[in-house]
């Protein structure tokens, strides 16, 4: 075979090989043909390429998580915060990513950023604490509303920090502790008012059955000396020391109204 021909075949062999590539399963391929791209993305697998009439851009379907740089926000009731988030999203149609916006990741980020300080700005401080979830489905689905033009859908949007200033911090420990106060006197009242409300139908009782007093009376003597105390007090009714003093005091000592 003459030189020439051989040298044309080793040519076109090393184009073809030169053609094929070969894509992951998490990769697709966007086949731009003469300046026109094709309509469904390849891959994966094998494909040809043929340069330099073709040209391929390779784009990845795997989730991407992008951490949002912390934010300068001020909520509704005036409380300046830093606060950061990260964002998971992937690529759900190649062609338009490619497409319809030059950089598919940063766009999603100016919009992450954005709407992350429109929304926690709308919220007072305790909202954005204690219902930090719904706030990450609301800015997962305006996010989401953004880049399903391009192809691209947010999986996900967690608020990662917040950062508030020191007073702030000291300001909601002392609030923390008037709270756990005002608990535990609410308690403490309520024992009481329990107890007093025992007394009451206890001493009812009793005044059915006056005995009742008197051994209680032995009994509280009992529980005194098993202490082993050596001065035990007897409690004595007013009424008692009351006809203590008219039997025993002379009449000539009370004094006589004219």
């Amino acid at each position: 075979m003459p030189l020439p021909i051989l040298v044309i075949v080793a040519i076109v062999v090393l184009y073809l090989l030169n053609s094929i590539k070969i894509l992951k399963e998490y990769e697709r391929g966007v086949i731009f043909r003469l300046g026109r791209v094709q309509q469904a993305a390849a891959g994966p697998g094998i494909i040809l390429v043929f340069r330099p009439l073709d040209q391929i851009v390779r784009i990845s379907l795997r989730q991407e998580a992008m951490e949002v740089p912390a934010q300068d926000v001020i909520t509704r009731d005036n409380v300046t915060l830093k606060v950061n988030a990260v964002i998971t999203l992937r690529v759900v149609d190649p062609t338009k990513a490619v497409i319809e916006v030059a950089n598919y990741v940063y766009q999603t980020s100016q919009f992450a950023q954005t709407t992350l300080r429109s929304v926690l700005g709308e919220v007072d401080l305790d909202e954005l604490l204690a219902h930090r979830e719904a706030l990450n489905i609301r800015i997962q689905s305006i996010i989401d509303g953004h880049t399903s033009p391009f192809g691209v859908k947010v999986v996900s949007v967690e608020v990662k920090q917040v950062d508030m200033p020191e007073t702030m911090l000291r300001a909601m420990a002392k609030q923390a502790e008037a709270e756990r106060e005002r608990r535990a006197k609410i308690i403490h009242a309520e024992g009481e008012f329990n107890a007093a409300a025992k007394l009451v139908e206890a001493a009812a009782l009793m005044a059915t059955q006056p005995m009742t007093l008197q051994l209680r009376y032995l009994q509280t003597l009992t529980e005194i000396g098993v202490e082993k105390n050596t001065t035990i007090v007897f409690p004595l009714p007013m009424e008692l020391m009351n006809l203590f003093n008219r039997t025993f005091i002379p009449e000539a000592s009370i004094p006589k109204k004219d």
